[in-house]
C-alpha cells in the first residue's frame, strides 16, 4: 500500500503543477496584455516620428532625453509637485463641500429648490470661463487655481450626491422610521451607506475634470506646475517638453486615481 501511494504521489503533483501554473498565467494575463499595448505603441510613436520633422512629433528617445533633462535640474519634479498641490487642496475642498450639499439637496425638497437653479446654471459654465475674474478676484497666486479646481469638483460631486439620495428605496426609509428611527438615524444607517458609491464616482470624475483645470488654470497665470511647463515648451519651441508634461500629467492622473480606487475599496468595503 505504501509503495502504490509513493508511486502515485509524483503523479498527482505533476498534475498539479501545470494547473498552478495555469493560475498564475491567467491572472498575470491582464498586466501582460498592459505590457503588450504600452510597447507596442511606443515602437509605432517610434516608427511615425521617423517619418515627421522633430518639431512636430518627437521621437521616444527624444522625449525619454527631454525627461532626463527636466529631471536633472528640477523642472519636472517642481512641476508635478505644484500641480498636484493645487489639485488635491481643490478637489478635497470640492468634495468636502458637495457631499453635505448633495445630502442636504436630495433628502430636502425645499434646499434643492432654493439651491437647484445656480447648481443647474453654473454647472454648464466650463472653469476656464472664470480664469480671468479668478485672477481679478484672488490673484495670480495659488488662491484663485484651488478655486478653479475647488469650482470644477463640487458641482459634480453634488449632483451625484443627490442621486445617490434620491436612490435609496422608499422602503428602507419607511421601514426604519417604522422601527422608531429619528431623521439623524436614517441618514446615518440608510441614506449615507447607499449614497456612498455615488459620492465615489463623483469624486473620481471629479479627479479627472480636475486635471483638465489646472492646465488651464497654470497655462494663463503660473509660473509653476505642468500646465505652466506645457505653455514654456510652446513658447521655446521644445515639442519634447510638451510630451513629457503631458506624459506626466497622465502618469500622474493615473497614480491618484489609483490611490483613490485603493483607499475607497480599504475604508469602504462594506458599502461598494
Amino acid at each position: 500500500m505504501t509503495q502504490l501511494t509513493q508511486t502515485a504521489s509524483p503523479t498527482a503533483q505533476e498534475s498539479a503543477m501545470p494547473s498552478s501554473l495555469g493560475r498564475r498565467m491567467k491572472a498575470a494575463r491582464p498586466f501582460l496584455i498592459s505590457v503588450v499595448a504600452i510597447v507596442g505603441g511606443l515602437v509605432l510613436w517610434q516608427l511615425v516620428s521617423m517619418t515627421t520633422s522633430p518639431l512636430f512629433l518627437p521621437s521616444v528617445s527624444m522625449t525619454w532625453a527631454a525627461a532626463l533633462e527636466l529631471i536633472s535640474d528640477g523642472t519636472l519634479q517642481q512641476s508635478v509637485l505644484a500641480s498636484s498641490g493645487r489639485i488635491l487642496a481643490g478637489w478635497g475642498a470640492g468634495v468636502a463641500i458637495g457631499v453635505p450639499l448633495g445630502i442636504f439637496m436630495g433628502r430636502f425638497d425645499l434646499v434643492r429648490q432654493l439651491l437647484d437653479p445656480y447648481i443647474e446654471f453654473f454647472r454648464f459654465i466650463p472653469p476656464i470661463a472664470f480664469v480671468t475674474l479668478a485672477v481679478i478676484w484672488l490673484g495670480p497666486g495659488e488662491l484663485s487655481k484651488i478655486a478653479l479646481i475647488f469650482y470644477t469638483t463640487v458641482f459634480i460631486v453634488t449632483l451625484n450626491t443627490i442621486a445617490g439620495v434620491q436612490a435609496v428605496n422608499p422602503l428602507r426609509l419607511r421601514a426604519a422610521a417604522s422601527l422608531g428611527a429619528g431623521q439623524w438615524k436614517i441618514l446615518t444607517t440608510v441614506i449615507l451607506p447607499s449614497t456612498v458609491p455615488f459620492m465615489v464616482t463623483g469624486a473620481r470624475i471629479a479627479m479627472g475634470n480636475s486635471f483638465l483645470t489646472v492646465v488651464s488654470a497654470e497655462i494663463v497665470s503660473a509660473r509653476e506646475g505642468l500646465g505652466a511647463l506645457i505653455w514654456t515648451a510652446r513658447n521655446f519651441s521644445r515639442t519634447e517638453w510638451v510630451f513629457v508634461g503631458i506624459i506626466a500629467l497622465g502618469l500622474l492622473g493615473y497614480l491618484f486615481d489609483r490611490v483613490l480606487r485603493i483607499a475607497t475599496r480599504k475604508l469602504l468595503a462594506r458599502y461598494l
